[in-house]
């Protein structure tokens, strides 16, 4: 699947913005869509699914899903019905699936189908396949599954599912939610019960999500350490879900708000689950005029619409233990730290290193070509506030985030900045554009 109608490069120019104004929705949360097809493909009974981010990594999910047996459609009104197959009865696809840009697709995917003794190859676009896979296929190994795949544990691999898996205990190495997420999932179809111990919690839209579709699934803290369990070969029932806005999507207009004079605007039905909102913590540690309203739940979740104004920001030191709560987030923050006064330090990075590209890399060497000083090392980042001068164009390496975050640099450094490709970020958030140029961005073709 191409990443947009051209192949060609799509590269854009952010200039400086007289302050943005409005209410504004961001697309649904990308972790619950791609979770809420792969439940309801595996559940008994038609799930319905309003607020699903319709962004290409999410798409390819839903395409995987119906290749693997479920039946998926879209019907007029932009709601979603999966029609199960329940647990264990995924079939072997005809084709390979390709989850394009997406690492959430193809892992938790691999978890699904590791333990139902189905073939499928698994394929992605250039920057998917460059991603490591070991991670996942080591774990899901353990299970019995057999896994053919390129040199350097990547993509293109073929899995063969475990036909009489057995049950694992697993400790994550790395603060992986996508690590974790594939093993419960390996665990839904296998008899006895599965355990993934994590010594750094992540995000938890896995396990609140598969207790709303009705697994076994238990969480318990020993000794400060977070151990999950799920009870295999019990059925999942349909649910009707609605999926709030994506805080990592809600990120970009909000860093916008803030380094821009004269901003203020509300952005509406964002979901606040905790393993996600460390970003908005560090950003109002900086001194962000932050405030949440109208506070609710929707699908196990907290949502609240939150209201930002343009602030005058300091820099602060980023723990370590914060970053499983905002891996997403830190180009975005280096954005925001360098309209900080003072030096904004970031510890524990050493993930974002296998993200969509070397993200670490790409973040810093963006802030150097807009004339902003920055030291790093394995895993840290240090930004050098006082205002983004701008004027150069950003490498976005494919990836989406660096993309979005340098256009919202744009709107507030002194002279424009530039992205050389665009045409990733619908891999996230479609029509983050028109979105905030809506607001009163400047945001042009090249």
């Amino acid at each position: 699947m191409s990443h947009s109608t051209t192949d060609k490069p799509l590269p854009l120019l952010s200039r400086k913005a007289n302050g943005l104004a409005g209410r504004i929705r961001v697309p649904g949360d990308k972790s619950m869509s791609h979770r809420s097809l792969m439940f309801g493909a595996v559940a008994t009974g038609e799930t319905r699914i309003t607020g699903l981010l319709e962004a290409e990594d999410v798409i390819n999910t839903a395409k995987a899903m119906a290749a693997l047996g479920a039946n998926v459609l879209r019907d007029d009104h932009g709601v979603w019905h999966v029609m199960g197959v329940g647990v264990g009865g995924l079939t072997s696809p005809a084709q390979p699936l390709d989850f394009g840009n997406s690492g959430t697709g193809v892992r938790l995917a691999m978890g699904l189908m590791a333990t139902t003794p189905l073939s499928a190859r698994c394929i992605g676009d250039a920057s998917l396949s460059r991603r490591p896979m070991g991670r996942v296929t080591r774990p899901l190994a353990q299970f019995g599954t057999r896994f053919e795949t390129s040199e350097g544990d990547r993509l293109p691999l073929t899995i063969h599912g475990a036909a009489d898996a057995k049950p694992v205990t697993y400790t994550l190495p790395v603060a992986s939610a996508q690590v974790k997420s594939a093993v419960l999932l390996a665990g839904l179809n296998t008899p006895g019960t599965t355990t993934v111990i994590e010594p750094v919690p992540t995000r938890d839209h896995t396990e609140r999500m598969l207790a709303s579709f009705g697994a076994r699934i238990s969480v318990a803290a020993k000794d400060g350490v977070r151990h999950i369990s799920i009870e295999g070969r019990h059925e999942l029932k349909a649910q009707e879900l609605a999926i709030p806005g994506d805080p990592s999507s809600a990120a970009f207009p909000m860093v916008a708000a803030l380094i821009t004079p004269g901003s203020e605007i509300v952005i509406e039905n964002i979901m606040l689950n905790p393993t996600r909102t460390g970003l908005f913590v560090t950003l109002e540690e900086m001194g962000a005029s932050i405030t949440y309203e109208n506070r609710r739940q929707a699908g196990g979740e907290d949502v609240a619409d939150i209201r930002v104004r343009a602030s005058r920001l300091k820099g602060v030191r980023v723990p370590k233990d914060r970053a499983p709560s905002m891996i997403d987030e830190y180009p975005v923050l280096a954005v925001a730290a360098s309209f900080a006064e003072g030096t904004t330090r970031m510890e524990g990075l050493e993930e974002l290193r296998v993200k969509e590209s070397d993200r670490l890399a790409a973040v810093e060497a963006g802030l150097q070509a807009n004339g902003v000083m920055t030291a790093s090392g394995p895993d840290w980042l240090e930004v050098h506030g006082g205002g983004a001068p701008g004027g150069g164009t950003v490498v976005t390496h494919m990836d989406h985030r660096i993309a979005m975050s340098f256009l919202v640099m744009g709107m507030a450094s002194r002279i424009h900045t530039g992205i050389d490709d665009s045409r990733f970020i619908a891999t996230s958030f479609p029509g983050f554009t028109d979105l905030m140029n809506g607001m009163g961005g400047r945001i042009e073709t090249k």
